[in-house]
Order: C-alpha cells, then structure tokens, then sequence
C-alpha cells in the first residue's frame, strides 16, 4: 500500500492465537448446526471449530478445504448475520460464535505457516477453459483442479482476482490476502493467463475450443454498471460509477496511479445513489478521501439490501443518510459539471449542492463474449441463460455460465455457490463425453477389426 493510505488500513483486525482457540471453544457442536444450514456453501462449520478448538490447525484448514476455496476472502466480506453466525443457537441472546473471523484466521494462519497442502491429483480428466477471475472463476477452477482437471484461467486484467481485487475497498478486504488465496489455487495446478480479453483481437470460445478445451466456463461477473440516462443532467462532469470510485482508489493504494487520477477531492461534498454494498464501500471510501458524504436511497432502511454491519460502521464513520428520495434532475454549476441535484422525497422537491455523485444502482452482463460466439442466448437484459442438465450449461454445448452473469449481481458466496454447483456440471458433463468417445472407439476398432477379418 503507498504511503498517505493509512486511512485504508483494516477496520476489522483478526484474531490472536488465543481469540481464536476461545472462540472456538464457545461452539456447542450441535447435533444439527444450524450455522451450517445458513452457509449457501455448508462449509463445515461445527467440524473446523471442533478442530480450532483442540490447536489441530491442520485439520481444521482441512475441514474448510472440503467446501471453500476463498475461505480468507468469505470470512472477511460475507453477510455473516444473514448467514451462519445468524443462524447460529447462541445468536437467540445476541452473541454468536464469530465464525467469520475464525475462518479467515484459520486460513490466514495456513497461508502464514504453510500448514496444510493437499496432494494435486495428476491432470487427466480433461481440460478446461474459464473466462474471468472472480469468486466464480476461482471457485470452478479450485474445484476441477481438485477433481483432476487441467484448468486455465483466462483474465482480462494484467492480475487476476477481478472484483476481489478491483471492487472491494482495501479496509475491507486487503489485497495481500487476495493474492494469498489466489497462489492457493495456481499450487492445485491452475494456470493463469493474464491481459486476455476473451470477445476481442479476434480471441473469442471458438478460438477456446480450438486450442483442445473440453468444456468452457463464463465467469465474466457483470461489467457494465447501470446508469440514469433518463434523468436530466446525468451525463454533467461529476456524475460518475461508483465501481469507477472504488477501481481508481484501489489502484492508488497499490501505487499505480496517483492520487490526482481518484476522482474525489477533499471537502467535496458527495453523494451516492444506492443501498447495496457497492454503495456503502463507495460512501465509506469517499469519507476516507475525506469528502462529507450522503446516501441517497429510494426505499427504507429496513428494505436497504447493504449488509447491516456495513451501514453500521458507515454511520460511525459519519456518513449521512436519506431515505424514501430519489434524484429527479443533477443541476449544471460552473465550468459544465455538476451543480446541485434535485432530490424527491415524502416532505416534496428541494435543490442541494453536491459537488459529486456516485451511481451504485446495479449492473449488467457485457455482451462480448456473447456477440462474438454462435449459439450462446441470453434473457431480455443480457443475462446468460442456462439449462439444470447438466447444471450450468449454456445454450451452446460445452459452455458453461455462473455467478453474476446468470443470476445477476450477489454476493461473493453466493456466486460460489452457483460455481459450486457448475463445476459439478463440467465434471459430468466432461466426463460423459469422454465416455462416449471411448465407446466410438472401441465400437470402430471393433468393426475394423471384423472388416479386416472378411
């Protein structure tokens, strides 16, 4: 991280030794964990507890290994109360085991001391191309590699990771541990190839297919971030993405543009359209930058879809809110950028000065891939549409799609767990075609063994 970020140093700070092993101890290994069922990947929870709990770190990585391949990555960004620890039986008097911060120690532990390294099965059963090095590329790829699959990642950026590295504020997720767990999945024997835009220079699945690929997974997540075109003034200087906010700035913290090049100014007064979590990171990373920030958001805080944690620390850290508005025109100032917006709310229309605006209203698939591959179809906005035989699988046979590009914008386990499910559709799917042209040869070898006889 370059100097002058210190701003964008961990919130959250892991565990000690000690922390751990105690919290561990606090889980009542249940008969039925609840904690489990609330994992959209059933990581197996009761057991690396168990395992913490006795100093067996080994097992306990073990335990996670079975179901995860990012589990530094989901212990630090999942909506934990939404999910195990808000599951868990001892969250009925307000104090689950914080089983977030147990995973990501125990896998931060393991990449520190080199624990634990499970044997990589030989490459036989097939090959395998992925588009796109996100949560769901990561995961199909950890889970082929494991199955005995050779995997080549293919990423557009000069350094694979995609969102996890790009999309999410270092305080939140440094990106130290991404590369951690990336290195990770290159030791199943993945291999990376990075600065290849797939659906461009004439690179597209044909030219996949060409190369020996068996299957094809689309990992590409969804690039194009939604606008609002059909407000006046949206196109004003000062009225941008915040994926772009939160792009730029990662790149400063890694010193690779400077600080002219993030598009915030110190004392500037923001405002960011949205309530998911691309809204709060954005508003977070603006108070960082040392903006005063608001929230624009058209529904409640009950309905406001951002992890709870999230809009909690970003309300300590002084981020204003409101709610039931919408912005119905962004205003010229000076020099052609941006002004003032007018804001609708219950109480009516008002003027308020913003010097910038963040948009965090969604986003959709890109079509380059699809534009430039016969047979791949998509639904009326551009999401991928595949069938549940075998699971995953597009239109176009041999190629597959999940995460986002199919099930529209979620959260990194969520696109796991997707992924999980499409690997276990490559791997069949794979497996029966080679199947079946083991039997064309035998029954060819067979009749050319008859045809020589007569």
């Amino acid at each position: 991280m370059v100097a002058g970020s210190d701003k964008f140093q961990v919130v959250h700070h892991p565990f000690t030794m000690r922390e751990a092993i105690d919290e561990a101890k606090r889980c009542l290994q249940c008969k039925v964990p609840q904690c489990e069922k609330g994992c959209p990947i059933s990581n197996h929870i009761k057991e690396f507890n168990h395992q913490l709990s006795k100093g067996n770190l080994g097992a306990a990585m073990e335990a996670i290994n079975e179901t995860s391949n990012l589990p530094a990555i989901c212990g630090r960004v999942c909506p934990h109360e939404k999910q195990c620890q808000g599951h868990c039986v001892l969250n009925r008097k307000g104090n689950p085991v914080q089983i977030g911060r147990i995973e990501s120690f125990i896998a931060d532990f393991d990449t520190k001391m080199r624990l634990f390294r499970e044997p990589v099965p030989q490459k036989t059963r097939g090959n395998v191309a992925i588009i796109g090095s996100g949560p769901a590329g990561l995961t199909v790829a950890g889970d082929l590699a494991r199955k005995g699959f050779a995997v080549t990642i293919y990423e557009a950026q000069p350094e694979p990771g995609g969102v996890l590295m790009w999309g999410i504020p270092e305080y939140r997720l440094p990106k130290d541990v991404v590369r951690s767990e990336i290195q990770k999945i290159a030791e199943l024997g993945v291999n990376f190839v990075t600065n290849a835009m797939i659906g461009e220079n004439g690179e597209n699945v044909d030219t996949l297919f060409a190369k020996g690929y068996d299957a094809i997974f689309m990992g590409t997540g969804t690039a194009i971030p939604q606008n609002m075109d059909d407000v006046p003034g949206s196109k004003l200087r000062g009225v941008s993405q915040s994926t772009y906010l939160l792009h730029q700035v990662n790149a400063y913290n890694e010193g690779a543009i400077g600080r002219e090049m993030v598009p915030a100014r110190k004392g500037e007064r923001v405002g960011v359209i949205g309530g998911g979590n691309v809204a709060m990171d954005a508003a977070r990373t603006a108070i960082r930058l040392g903006c005063d920030v608001t929230v624009i958001y058209r529904r409640t805080e009950e309905e406001m879809p951002a992890i709870k944690a999230e809009y909690e620390d970003a309300v300590k850290e002084g981020v204003k809110f409101w709610w039931k508005s919408s912005v119905t025109e962004f205003i010229e100032g000076e020099n052609g950028r941006l002004g003032s917006v007018r804001v609708h709310s219950e109480e009516g229309d008002r003027i308020e000065p913003f010097d910038r605006i963040y948009l965090a209203i969604g986003s959709r698939p890109a079509n380059r891939i699809v534009s430039t591959t016969e047979g791949i179809e998509v639904d009326e906005k551009g999401y991928v549409k595949v069938v549940d035989r075998p699971f995953g699988m597009t239109t176009r046979r041999g190629v597959f799609a999940g995460g986002d590009v199919v099930h529209r914008p979620q959260t990194v386990v969520l696109a796991m767990k997707a992924a999980k499910d499409v690997a276990l559709g490559i791997e069949q799917y794979v497996d029966a075609v080679k199947l079946l042209q083991y039997i064309d040869g035998e029954e060819k070898q067979s009749n050319d063994t008859e045809d020589n006889a007569d």
